[in-house]
């Protein structure tokens, strides 16, 4: 799941980064309305978690040019517990709202329901063989016995799965799993698929984790 967060506070925007990140979120933290609105209308997130007092346009403005084109859940943190402004939002197109400052526990909780409820069409388990993955527990399962797995082995776990049968560059699982450019000199992406391959495969007979060389890597059944 990839989130743009639009938040100009420095510290609050560091905070919110880590936090996501830790919960096996991908996040584009972006400090103007003006950066929100243009990465919201590519339509690569699953939600939004928009500021309303923004430099440039104002998480209103970037709200109100944003709807009409674009449905991506919205989540708007403002900093005034009024009915106007909460009332506001939700007329401009907001999905939700939170009042400033709170706990990131109740951040997570409402973006995880927004995430629930912006990919109901999404089946909540990913399956290959006898692994599965509960997605919203986040729970890794291969033939019964649970695996626990790092937040950066969860997101290129599910990366794999969600697109099984299809060969990833490097250069794809880094962009979608660090949200780094690939640099051919880094072997953060080797690194990580075999610390992977140690939990999800090694303690079993089936191989699910492929290497294709040359090319990536694939995840699928193979005889």
């Amino acid at each position: 799941m990839r989130l743009l967060l639009a938040e100009d506070e420095t510290h609050a925007g560091q905070y919110l980064v880590k936090g996501l990140t830790e919960n096996g979120l991908a996040v584009d933290w972006v400090r103007s309305g003006d950066e929100a609105l243009h990465l919201a209308l590519q339509g690569n997130h699953d939600l939004i978690v928009l500021d309303v007092g923004l430099p440039g346009m104002s998480g209103w403005e970037v709200l109100r040019a944003l709807r009409p084109q674009c449905r991506t859940p919205v989540l708007f943190l403002t900093a005034r517990d009024g009915v106007e402004d909460r009332v506001k939002g939700l007329e401009l197109g907001a999905d939700d709202y939170l009042v400033k400052p709170f706990a990131f526990s109740e951040l997570l909780a409402r973006v995880r329901a927004l995430l629930r409820r912006g990919k109901s069409s999404e089946p909540d388990q990913l399956e290959l063989g006898d692994l599965v993955v509960h997605q919203m527990r986040r729970r890794v399962e291969r033939a019964g016995q649970r695996i626990d797995l790092t937040a950066k082995e969860y997101g290129l776990l599910t990366l794999l799965l969600r697109r099984q049968g299809e060969i990833l560059s490097r250069t794809l699982i880094a962009e979608q799993v660090w949200d780094m450019n690939f640099d051919s000199d880094t072997n953060v992406v080797e690194v990580a698929v075999r610390r992977l391959r140690a939990k999800i495969d090694d303690p079993f007979a089936d191989k699910l984790i492929h290497t294709v060389r040359g090319f990536g890597y694939v995840m699928e059944l193979r005889p």
